[in-house]
């Protein structure tokens, strides 16, 4: 699969921006899109979001203090952005359009098992917006507690009390999908 290209519109931001922002494509526009496919779990939608995000980046090019690495700018900026793609795919219209898919049958016969990233992707869900930050700066990011917390600006304590309530609620969600025989 070819690497999608940033489409970069004639718009208001100097060119200089513009020539930094290419480069910052070339060099992370993979990692880029790694996390928006992590996330999202579509390869278009993850192309789009990839767009969107440096799109972003180039409307919020001032913002850039160089205090943290571009590709951790740029992977937040992600994060946040999947995050609210999600949060909107959950709107209620999608929830009733896709009960209606599942009522009329499946072609293989029955409910498929989700992969582990699938469930993940379904535990987010059900999170705030800065659990689901301190989830994926610990488990996907594989930061320290100490980074989480300098990420997402809360202490030490508050992170791991979320990554507990994190587990927690893993645990009784595998419990109700478990079929009863297996719930020993």
């Amino acid at each position: 699969m070819s690497q999608p290209t940033l489409q970069l519109l004639a718009g208001e931001k100097p060119a200089d921006s513009r020539a930094a922002l290419r480069e910052l494509y070339t060099k992370y526009g993979g990692s880029v899109y790694g996390r928006c496919h992590y996330l999202l779990g579509d390869s278009t939608a993850a192309e789009d979001a990839m767009q969107d995000v440096f799109a972003k980046a180039l409307g919020h090019w001032h913002e850039f203090r160089n205090e943290a690495s571009p590709l951790t700018w740029l992977t937040r900026i992600a994060t946040h952005h999947c995050l609210n793609v999600l949060r909107a795919a959950r709107a209620p219209w999608h929830q009733r359009f896709e009960r209606e898919v599942r009522g009329r049958g499946e072609e293989h016969g029955g409910p498929q098992l989700y992969e582990n990233r699938e469930a993940v992707r379904k535990l987010l869900g059900k999170l705030d917006l800065e659990t689901q930050q301190a989830a994926v700066h610990y488990f996907v990011d594989e930061m320290t507690l100490e980074e989480v917390a300098a990420a997402i600006g809360r202490s030490i304590p508050t992170v791991r009390k979320r990554l507990a309530g994190i587990a927690a609620l893993a645990g009784r969600d595998l419990n109700e999908e478990a079929p009863d025989h297996a719930r020993g």
